[in-house]
């Protein structure tokens, strides 16, 4: 029995020994940092240092929400239960106040700049970078008669663009609510995902710009929404207000600005839009409203009507009736992409399940595409990404 016991006591030190050791640092985290750690099993495990705290927590915006417990040593730690693959924003409460983790890669995201931790998704490397040729992403500065300011983007040009004469077609990527311009590389992995699909063959070479997707008019004055309710009257006016400066520093300013810089090839069959979350919105907003310009729109987990969202899409009526007549519809417009998660908030579902229904019924040809088991994060939107692009200028084949 002593032995038996000894033996048993031996195993269960070794398995733990080998379960702290599957912690690894994760791939977002700054040069040498040991921490934030992901094991085999998707957990995180967060240390911070704060020796003269009296609590600490940890904030995961995809929903964990714990006490951290404080070590001998000054650190607090915590491991997380199993996480979705992906990229998850996080922060820290010390005291009362909301701090960025140190050992983190700040990302632009919610309106400020916080932590955030990669979980890998096991055998998928299509965001990753391989031994493929690579494009290059530039950041560029144009001025806006519409807003009257200096503003910019950031332009992914596919490989060999330097070194050839060939004119490309161009796919217009938005970033969602509280992001920036810098998401879709930073966070997305948009030039990872381009530079695999394109020496897969799946993807036609493309240049794609990513804008600043907040416009304000030239002498707008931005109400003071202090107190006021979220999607109330005040809200949705001013949104609507920013929106419709966005579409037009869209159309007025980006755009031509663009076709002059860059070798495109500038007409609607070889231009397409698409973005996330308020970046869909946007996307819908626009190219329904300029459908000269565009024939390939995509909306990731944004799309529809932008502010009330579960309710009954009207083909026949929404966007000045752009799908009231399917078949002359399909003519128009060579893909019409929607994605959701499935773990979604039940309100954003619901929504785009409630457009993609709609749709059927009324006969609008549409992709319709489920990220399973994501919530509304990035992962969601790499996989939209992923799916919509091989799709794009298949049509318009032919380069000038």
């Amino acid at each position: 029995m002593k032995l038996a016991a000894i033996v048993l006591l031996l195993a269960s030190s070794l398995c733990f020994a080998q379960e702290s050791g599957d912690f690894k640092p994760a791939t977002s985290n700054v040069l040498d940092a040991q921490y934030p750690q992901v094991d085999s099993n998707s957990r995180v495990r967060i240390r911070f240092k704060a020796p003269d705290a009296k609590n600490v927590k940890v904030n995961f915006w995809s929903g964990e929400k714990s006490a951290m417990e404080k070590q001998p040593d000054g650190f607090w730690t915590f491991t997380t239960r199993p996480m979705a693959p992906g990229l998850h924003y996080y922060t820290l409460n010390v005291d009362g106040a909301e701090v960025s983790d140190p050992a983190s890669t700040a990302y632009f995201g919610g309106s400020k700049w916080a932590s955030a931790v990669e979980v890998p998704e096991v055998g998928v490397d299509y965001y990753l970078p391989k031994d493929v040729p690579h494009g290059q992403v530039r950041q560029v500065w144009y001025h806006s008669s519409v807003t009257g300011t200096w503003r910019d983007a950031f332009v992914y040009l596919p490989p060999n663009y330097d070194t050839s004469k060939t004119r490309y077609p161009v796919l217009y990527l938005q970033h969602g609510g509280g992001e920036d311009e810098t998401g879709w590389i930073r966070q997305g992995k948009a030039n990872f995902i381009l530079d695999n699909l394109i020496a897969s063959g799946s993807t036609k070479p493309m240049i794609v710009v990513m804008a600043n997707g907040y416009a304000t008019r030239v002498g707008y004055v931005m109400p003071d929404l202090t107190g006021k309710p979220f999607l109330g009257p005040e809200f949705i006016k001013v949104m609507q207000e920013r929106m419709g400066a966005f579409e037009d520093d869209m159309t007025q300013a980006l755009i031509p600005f663009i076709d002059k810089t860059f070798r495109t090839l500038p007409d609607r069959d070889h231009r397409a839009m698409a973005g996330l979350s308020m970046g869909g919105m946007e996307t819908f907003q626009t190219t329904f409203n300029h459908l000269d310009l565009f024939s390939y729109i995509g909306g990731f987990s944004g799309a529809g009507n932008p502010f009330l969202m579960g309710g009954k899409f009207d083909v026949k009526t929404a966007y000045n009736g752009a799908m009231a007549d399917p078949s002359a519809f399909a003519k128009r417009v060579h893909l019409l992409w929607i994605g959701v998660g499935t773990d979604e908030p039940e309100r954003m579902k619901s929504g785009l399940e409630s457009l993609h229904t709609s749709l059927d019924e009324a006969g609008v040809k549409h992709v319709f595409y489920e990220s399973p088991g994501t919530n509304h994060e990035w992962q969601t939107w790499r996989r939209d990404l992923k799916d919509f692009t091989p799709r794009l200028f298949q049509t318009a084949a032919k380069t000038r």
